[in-house]
């Protein structure tokens, strides 16, 4: 079994979640790899802000003034999750980082010191107008129309640039895929899209 690396990237509402948990259930029936680390900033962000600490307060300062955390403090996350985690033979597949140009060098650094060079970047695009319509299905208290506006705003000026990185890069392949379709048919799309760099 070969380790992999994969980075998900995707609009809210594009379905990244549930594709990291049928691709990686793909990995596990398949036997191509049984030993999956999912490394997501934002679950770790959670578990921080619902405890009560210095360091939960100082994070809930700077989200409450709209500023982002700093890449260090997210990429340090990433980090630690990974060196506590990580053995010679995991396959990673990370959402939620990179999430700045800054953050893809990072990550390029730690993919390095691991000796991974085979990184696939799955990409699901989907169409403002569906994004939007999925958003205000689930109904959340911050899918406002502002709320909305704000996570086009720094998708397009953070989020894509710091995808657009990889683009050409050696060792990085970026996999472009119709996220207008069923959640099925997106899976099936990723699969056959990934199998050429299973093998």
């Amino acid at each position: 079994m070969k380790p992999q690396t994969f980075i998900f990237y995707g609009i809210v509402g594009s379905g990244k979640g549930t594709q990291v948990e049928l691709l990686t259930k793909y990995l596990k029936e398949n036997h191509i790899s049984d030993d999956v680390l999912f490394v997501s900033p934002g679950a770790e962000y959670r578990k921080i802000l619902s405890e009560e600490s210095f360091i939960s307060n100082t994070i809930k300062k700077w989200v409450h003034n709209g500023v982002l955390v700093p890449d260090l403090f997210t990429t340090s996350l990433v980090v630690n999750s990974l060196s506590k985690e990580i053995k010679e033979n995991s396959t990673i597949i990370t959402d939620g980082y990179p999430r700045t140009i800054k953050q893809s060098e990072s990550f390029v650094e730690l993919m390095n010191f691991y000796g991974r060079n085979n990184v696939k970047i799955i990409y699901i695009e989907l169409s403002k107008e569906e994004a939007i319509r999925r958003m205000k299905l689930r109904g959340r208290i911050d899918d406002t129309d502002e709320g909305i506006a704000n996570r086009f705003d720094e998708y397009t000026r953070n989020v894509l640039p710091s995808m657009e990185y990889f683009r050409g890069k050696d060792g990085y392949t970026i996999l472009d895929i119709n996220g207008d379709q069923s959640i099925e048919e997106v899976h099936g799309e990723i699969i056959n899209k990934l199998k050429p760099y299973l093998i």
